[in-house]
């Protein structure tokens, strides 16, 4: 009898200290797995992208058991990254549709779309002197460069300063070359 409590001692020691570093192993694994899904990168959030392609699925989740939303079909097009996790970003248009898109459907290139209906001119320089042309609302420009109030931007052939008031892609804070 003895013998049969000291077997069972023995077994319920090992098993409870093989127990707790499960715990602790499965608790380290759960944190870790918890931190990549966070964070997937160190840039601020909100920020600027546009589409990498002419063809991007959106979806209703950040991952591909989602179903799709809507199919953007414009490469360039600026979209708003509003949330992060793991190879997946929520992303936002100019006229506030919401879903998830694959980071490699992104990039970090600076496009704008013309955000109003009151025809903005492009001007030459920044003291606005000589207008060189003026832009439809919807219309997707790269920006080159911006200032405090005007953006540099390029809509082939064309390329001139265009004040940010008017362009969707960009912060009105926002200072880049």
């Amino acid at each position: 009898m003895m013998r049969n409590l000291t077997v069972f001692l023995i077994f319920l020691c090992a098993f409870s200290v093989s127990n707790a570093n499960s715990q602790e192993i499965n608790s380290s694994i759960s944190q870790s797995a918890d931190d990549l899904g966070a964070v997937a990168t160190s840039l601020p959030l909100p920020r600027f992208a546009s589409l990498k392609s002419d063809n991007v699925y959106v979806r209703a989740g950040p991952s591909m058991d989602y179903p799709i939303k809507w199919i953007y079909k414009k490469e360039g097009l600026p979209v708003e990254i509003v949330q992060e996790f793991d190879s997946w970003r929520k992303i936002k248009d100019d006229q506030g549709g919401v879903g998830w898109v694959h980071k490699i459907l992104l990039t970090g290139k600076k496009t704008a779309s013309i955000n109003s209906a009151d025809l903005p001119v492009a001007y030459n320089n920044l003291k606005m002197d000589r207008p060189m042309v003026k832009f439809e609302k919807g219309v997707i420009v790269s920006m080159e460069e911006c200032q405090k109030l005007m953006c540099r931007v390029l809509f082939t052939p064309y390329e001139g300063w265009i004040e940010k008031k008017y362009l969707w892609g960009v912060y009105g804070s926002e200072i880049f070359k």
